[in-house]
């Protein structure tokens, strides 16, 4: 079956052609144009998408939801297609995290339609520390859809499974993002981070609107043009669960930066993973992967257009921002090993 649909961004309108095979919906695309607009509570971002906040901001109700160009809600995990432009390895990144922000926001990958809210830790909104010299995320940090770190593999280079999650980004261009921009990247390098025992995979790139992305092509330029960055990313990534009492974290490779050929190669890995498990060939266990355009009718995972609109319609409505506790802004100083 092929279907095409149309999506438009704040300067994109791209033509999308589907091809349903087994069930998986295998996207081609080609691109080109512009738009946008805004409302209280939903806003156009890039690549045509809308984000539509319910509950309030800064408690445990808040989410962001997602729909297309078509008005259909989505899920950032499933339906957002991994490649922006795959004949020149551009990916697309649904951001998370802006920079300069504390809260700790994802993509949660275990509730319905996947919408991004904040990650929670004994009951209380999580909040990433601010360890000297850093503030908050140093990047615009958040996660390549279509993409997950399988637990069930151990990777030959890290001799850790997977975290069970998208593959994360950490987006170095000049402009702060917005939660929830869905923006197109060109990857840099990667740093393999072992959390708790687990392999976490944190991609480098840059938007590829950014004024630097045309001097920024490989890991060894961000060394050469921003001298001090990528060690300053790994020391983030290694003492920022240092606060809540946790061990620093450890890396494989010494704690070097694998190029920009690795980095695309452990993506596509990523990816394969992600369509055994939106093919059923891999056990989902506690992720949801109901989706409403990438599964075919007839498999478990496909979510209705009314069903998608009584999951969100199930959350409690936009309302007043919450505020954000002081103890966020606190720093902490800790001596490195």
């Amino acid at each position: 079956m092929r279907s095409c649909c149309t999506f438009q961004a704040l300067g994109l309108e791209m033509r999308m052609c589907s091809v349903v095979l087994g069930g998986l919906l295998l996207n081609t695309q080609s691109a080109i144009t512009i738009t946008a607009t805004s409302a209280r509570n939903q806003h156009r971002l890039n690549m045509s998408f809308t984000v539509e906040e319910r509950g309030n901001p800064n408690t445990l109700s808040y989410r962001l939801f997602f729909k297309n160009a078509d008005g259909k809600y989505v899920s950032p995990f499933h339906d957002i297609p991994m490649y922006a432009d795959e004949s020149q390895n551009i990916f697309h990144l649904v951001v998370e995290v802006p920079r300069w922000t504390n809260s700790k926001m994802e993509i949660a990958t275990k509730d319905p339609l996947n919408p991004i809210k904040q990650d929670v830790k004994k009951g209380n909104l999580r909040y990433v520390a601010n360890v000297f010299p850093h503030k908050g995320y140093i990047w615009n940090y958040g996660a390549i859809p279509q993409t997950w770190e399988d637990p069930g593999h151990k990777d030959g280079d890290t001799g850790c499974c997977g975290d069970n999650d998208p593959i994360d980004v950490c987006e170095i261009g000049t402009k702060v993002c917005s939660r929830g921009e869905v923006i197109k990247v060109k990857v840099l390098g990667v740093l393999a981070m072992i959390d708790e025992g687990e392999t976490d995979w944190k991609v480098m790139a840059i938007n590829v609107e950014d004024p630097e992305a045309k001097d920024l092509n490989d890991i060894g330029d961000i060394q050469r043009l921003r001298p001090g960055y990528l060690e300053a990313t790994v020391d983030w990534f290694r003492r920022y669960k240092v606060p809540d009492g946790k061990p620093e974290n450890q890396f494989a490779f010494n704690g070097e930066f694998k190029d920009k050929d690795f980095a695309i190669e452990t993506i596509k890995s990523t990816h394969g993973f992600w369509k055994a498990l939106i093919s059923e060939k891999t056990n989902a266990g506690g992720l949801n992967c109901k989706n409403t355009c990438v599964s075919a009718g007839d498999s478990p995972f496909y979510c209705s257009t009314d069903e998608a609109k009584a999951v969100v319609g199930g959350t409690s409505p936009y309302g007043t921002e919450d505020h954000i506790p002081c103890s966020v802004d606190k720093w902490f100083y800790y001596e490195k090993k």
